[in-house]
């Protein structure tokens, strides 16, 4: 029974670390963006660099995934589980100030893919915490499923795996977008609320004063015209349906104008260049995005520019790349939920996305395709690079080769049980010599 006990622990703190880890390796921005709102909740914003925290949030994600894995393995039993134990001491008092304190709205432990509350988190890590401590107090009870002469290829090949995870997430974009704005959402949609949705529910209580004494009433006990009105204090007491996107509106940075409806309502393309903030933004491929404004143009496509920064900082771009597309101010958390570069492009038609990429992988049209609407061209067009098939590429990279591992190392293990269980063969019979006379 203690065995069992042991090794269900084990499975489940593998299975959330694991989780935890590859879901902030796939979007390590997000995890960065996470991290600084800790520290702005710690009131330590602004006094760490963004390379700090982006290495951080890289390294907390190869951390918890190869945790996992050794754990799953049973790889370095003792010191793993006193790891993750150490870990969970530190978390668990973490997510209990974030529960009573609430600075942020949710830890970010799974990224955008779960989303718990903060008393959700924390009651799931006293359930990690006891299982830490089952571990640790019984590491040999774990069984293995890699002899210790293989473990070395287990840990340098997951640490490679997670690594390259987080590098071609940066480099590119996330390989799966958990955000609202998800390569065939639409837009408008997702800012919509479904009828019968329950609406959020405020109280008003009014502040009534007679003879010197002030009291509150709510409506339904009202007092008499003898009262008179001071002030009115409302709260919510209930929150209501709150749509995935509520939070995107575009408005022209020269006019004023909102023109939120007109960009998701275009039955044509709108090519959107989104960049919270200019001043920061990769200038490397400002031929191709001056390229694709012109081809815009001559199609008759929209393009705008999204940003959240200043006039200032707007002329300096302008200035310094030619640009002539408009420019337009949007919220910089909702710009950082677009998409995860900066700059990035993302391609609309009907309020549905239907591309996005990254600075580092801008679309390039060929001289001879320029004349061709975006029907006719491939980035026109929706993706084939499916859900499904990218799970199908981490299992044959990743799972699949560890599985291989595992099978390759019990049959060695079983013939070399096999030979040392195997009687020995007996020995052959000696003919005595006799001494030779001399």
């Amino acid at each position: 029974m203690k065995k069992v006990i042991v090794n269900i622990a084990r499975l489940l703190l593998a299975v959330v670390f694991i989780l935890s880890g590859f879901v902030k390796a796939v979007d390590p921005l997000g995890t960065q963006y996470k991290i600084a709102d800790y520290l702005e909740a710690m009131h330590l914003g602004g006094l760490v660099p963004d390379m700090v925290t982006l290495g951080a949030s890289v390294l907390q994600s190869a951390v918890e995934f190869c945790l996992g894995i050794f754990l799953l393995f049973a790889i370095q039993r003792r010191l793993t589980s006193r790891l993750i134990l150490l870990i969970m001491v530190v978390m668990t008092p973490l997510t209990l100030w974030l529960a009573l304190s609430n600075p942020i709205s949710d830890c970010g432990c799974f990224g955008d893919a779960v989303v718990l509350t903060n008393w959700q988190t924390f009651w799931k890590n006293v359930v990690l915490l006891a299982a830490a401590v089952v571990v640790v107090r019984w590491p040999g009870e774990m069984f293995r499923f890699v002899s210790e002469t293989n473990q070395w290829i287990v840990i340098n090949y997951s640490a490679l795996f997670i690594l390259t995870v987080s590098g071609l997430a940066l480099y590119y974009l996330p390989q799966f977008d958990f955000r609202p704005y998800h390569v065939g959402a639409n837009i408008k949609q997702g800012m919509e609320i479904p009828e019968g949705a329950p609406q959020p529910q405020f109280e008003t209580t009014f502040i009534m004063e007679k003879d010197g004494v002030r009291q509150e009433f709510t409506a339904d006990n009202y007092p008499d015209s003898t009262w008179q009105f001071v002030d009115t204090k409302t709260v919510q007491t209930a929150e209501g349906y709150v749509p995935p996107i509520h939070d995107f509106s575009v408005t022209l940075a020269d006019t004023g104008d909102d023109i939120t409806e007109e960009v998701l309502s275009d039955s044509s393309y709108v090519f959107l260049l989104v960049s919270p903030h200019l001043e920061k933004a990769d200038d490397s491929r400002l031929d191709l995005l001056n390229e694709l404004y012109e081809y815009a143009q001559e199609h008759s496509y929209k393009f705008y520019c999204l940003t959240a920064s200043t006039e200032r900082n707007m002329a300096r771009w302008r200035e310094m790349t030619g640009a002539e597309y408009p420019f337009c101010i949007t919220d910089e958390i909702t710009l950082k939920t677009i998409i995860r570069s900066n700059p990035g492009l993302v391609l609309l038609k009907n309020g549905t996305v239907i591309r996005k990429w990254s600075h580092n992988d801008l679309p390039v049209i060929e001289e001879s395709l320029s004349a061709q609407p975006l029907e006719r061209l491939p980035f026109g067009q929706m993706p084939d690079n499916t859900i499904p098939g990218r799970i199908l590429r981490i299992l044959l990279w990743f799972v699949l080769p560890l599985v291989l591992l595992t099978v390759a190392d019990r049959l060695w293990m079983w013939t070399k049980w096999l030979r040392r269980k195997r009687p020995a063969a007996p020995a052959a019979p000696t003919t005595p010599t006799t001494p030779t006379e001399e």
